[in-house]
């Protein structure tokens, strides 16, 4: 509990005004148990108030304090940290699903998969070539695109493909 006494020029003070802290400008005594106060609030608007006592229990010096600090356990942000740039990867780079795949592919599989497949979204048209020409490849590079850009629920509801173990070995 502060006292009277405490009261001086300079002080921050907290529950003068309600939710605010204040500036105390000048403290002058008046008798033995009241001081009229005058303060500053952080408008820079100029007040008084005869504080009496009575009113001392409610009032508390403020402590300054950063909005933020250097505390936090360093192991838990860098997680955060990769795992948002994870997440924002495919905005700096365009094809990420081939440079994570255990594959290599052909230059017409990476065409149909990022000029014609992944520009139309909702897609709804049957993935056919000839055989050998990479089908399943194509749908792969597709899927992880959608997983990485978090559209997996597009992804896994609207493409149907044989689940081969292929896919799953090269893709997922």
């Amino acid at each position: 509990m502060i006292r009277l006494e405490d009261i001086k020029t300079g002080l921050s003070l907290t529950s003068l005004e309600p939710g605010m802290i204040v500036t105390v400008i000048a403290a002058v005594p008046i008798g033995t148990g009241a001081a009229q106060v005058i303060y500053k609030l952080p408008d820079g608007t100029i007040r008084e108030r005869l504080v009496g006592s009575a009113d001392l229990h409610t009032l508390a010096i403020a402590t300054t304090e950063r909005p933020w600090s250097f505390d936090g356990d360093g192991e838990a942000f860098k997680l955060a940290v990769e795992a948002k740039r994870i997440d924002l990867a495919f905005l700096f780079d365009p094809m990420m699903a081939v440079h994570t795949s255990n594959v290599e592919p052909l230059p017409h599989q990476i065409t149909a998969v990022y000029e014609s497949m992944l520009p139309r979204q909702p897609l709804r048209f049957v993935l056919a070539d000839d055989p050998g020409a990479g089908k399943t490849i194509m749908a792969g590079l597709y899927i992880r695109e959608l997983i990485m850009r978090a559209a997996t629920a597009t992804a896994t509801s609207r493409f149907e493909v044989a689940s081969t173990a292929a896919v799953h070995a090269n893709f997922l």
